[in-house]
């Protein structure tokens, strides 16, 4: 649940710095938040969670 809601807020400040930085119209914006939402609906919504999970456990055991 925390890296879903730490991935929800990145994306969230990333989306906000594109449409005041101008690279992204606010339409644009609405159909990929739209987009994001019915993802999320569909049963392909499991396969992507588990992905992003595989990702940030691999980042975690890097270490420095």
């Amino acid at each position: 649940m925390a890296i879903s809601l730490s991935a929800v807020l990145l994306l969230a400040v990333i989306l906000v710095v594109l449409i005041r930085g101008k690279s992204l119209k606010a339409g644009p914006a609405f159909v990929a938040i739209l987009f994001g939402f019915f993802l999320a609906s569909t049963g392909m919504a499991p396969s992507i969670n588990r992905f992003l999970n595989s990702i940030a456990d691999t980042i975690n055991q890097i270490s420095f």
